[in-house]
């Protein structure tokens, strides 16, 4: 089991950064690959990024691609997404995610855990 916990979600203006965390337990974030899908009202969960395992290959959606960093840090367990350059059009409840299968996939359907996920509003 692993067990997931978001935080630094908030409001921003448009340009802005966040920096989101996700606390991990039941497991060490280098033995999980992990990923971070969003979602607004309304609409689907959309996937955002993905980190492997050891943390050597990303994979990000084209739109945040540039402006988005995933990353991952063994010392505290925990993984981030460095979100800057903001735009209103991010705003979503963003959700971190994560596999103990080594998967390294883009589908909600693909990851096993999830956290409860934490609020970005972007203002213009």
């Amino acid at each position: 089991q692993v067990q997931l916990v978001e935080s630094g979600g908030g409001l921003v203006q448009a340009g802005g950064s966040l920096k989101l965390s996700c606390a991990a337990s039941g497991r060490t974030v280098s033995s999980i690959s992990m990923a971070w899908f969003r979602q607004s009202p309304g609409t689907e969960r959309e996937f955002v990024a993905s980190i492997t395992r050891n943390g050597r290959k990303t994979f990000y959606r084209e739109t945040v691609r540039g402006r988005f960093t995933i990353s991952k840090d063994d010392s505290n367990n925990t993984g981030y997404l460095q979100m800057n350059g903001l735009k209103p059009e991010d705003t979503a409840v963003y959700y971190c995610t994560a596999s103990t299968r080594g998967v390294f996939a883009s589908h909600p359907a693909d990851y096993d855990y999830w956290g409860q996920g934490t609020q970005v509003t972007v203002s213009s």
